[in-house]
């Protein structure tokens, strides 16, 4: 289990990015979700031991990572939102070239390591092809490749879908879901879909903080009752921004598909929404910003 206790980061110019994070993430697929600006990324960073935080612990297992950062990366697997390679390079010699790096010294133990990851992500027909041609999906996937690295126990992936087309984000998704199984997995995204298909616990962080934590169906249903949608024409929006908290809309056939969030009903024509991890996303940074406002 990773264990996040009150952690706290501050940049040089007074910029709060993390505020107090507390967190336990079990075994399995866990999602981060916050929009971009949330800290989300400065959170994987202090993980995977790329920076210090100013106040707090992480502790994975029994390894303090803050103390000994060298004892996390041997079981860690990080994929950033955006990593750097050598496009001229195989991708066969760059993941045995990484192997080198992490360790696996002996020549048949790479060759097994680096054959099984390629077809493991569906990279083997492209292993001699140059990483500078690959699509986007193709890059994300041999990100996952060199993550997995030495089978690490915890891995940590930000933003891995942004930017994929529908195939490619199935596909990258449903690889991510067969690794979860077996280790701790962070997805840390702005993509409420992927937390939705893929993860048994999540977070919501926004400005810093932890929002809301816990199980997807849990959220939702706690959710219900407060979430009210109507349809309207689309030069009336402004209006009802005016008289509602509008938390999303939705263009629909020329009109425009108000959601609102209110405890009771707004009356107005409005009807209960059943509610989804949208709702909740939406709602969740609808308070924050509320509470923003009125500190």
């Amino acid at each position: 289990m990773l264990k996040l206790d009150a952690v706290t980061h501050i940049y040089p110019n007074g910029t709060c990015a993390l505020d107090d994070v507390t967190l336990n993430i079990p075994k399995g697929m866990y999602g981060l979700l916050g929009p971009n600006g949330a800290g989300k990324s400065t959170l994987m960073r202090s993980v995977a031991t790329l920076q210090t935080p100013t106040f707090g612990s992480i502790c994975f297992g029994d390894i303090d990572v803050i103390a000994a950062p060298e004892r996390l990366r041997e079981r860690l697997g990080y994929l950033p939102q955006d990593f750097g390679v050598y496009p001229r390079v195989s991708a066969y010699e760059m993941l045995d070239y990484m192997a080198v790096l992490k360790g696996v010294a002996s020549a048949p133990e790479r060759k097994d390591t680096v054959e099984t990851l390629l077809n493991q992500t569906n990279l083997w027909a492209v292993r001699k092809k140059a990483i500078a041609g690959f699509s986007g999906g193709m890059r994300q996937r041999f990100g996952i490749a060199q993550a997995l690295i030495g089978n690490p126990e915890l891995i940590i992936v930000d933003e891995p879908t942004a930017g994929l087309d529908p195939e490619e984000r199935n596909r990258f998704l449903n690889l991510l879901a067969e690794i979860g199984e077996n280790v701790v997995v962070i997805l840390s995204t702005h993509i409420v879909d992927d937390v939705a298909d893929l993860c048994p616990r999540m977070a919501v962080l926004a400005a810093g903080k932890i929002q809301i934590e816990g199980a997807p169906h849990q959220l939702i249903e706690r959710s219900r009752g407060s979430v009210w949608a109507k349809t309207i024409p689309r030069e009336q929006l402004d209006e009802y921004r005016e008289r509602f908290e509008v938390i999303s809309t939705r263009l629909f056939a020329g009109r425009t598909i108000i959601h609102v969030l209110s405890p009771s009903d707004p009356d107005d024509g409005f009807k209960a929404v059943e509610g989804g991890l949208e709702d909740v996303y939406f709602s969740t940074l609808a308070q924050t910003r509320r509470a923003s406002v009125a500190a």
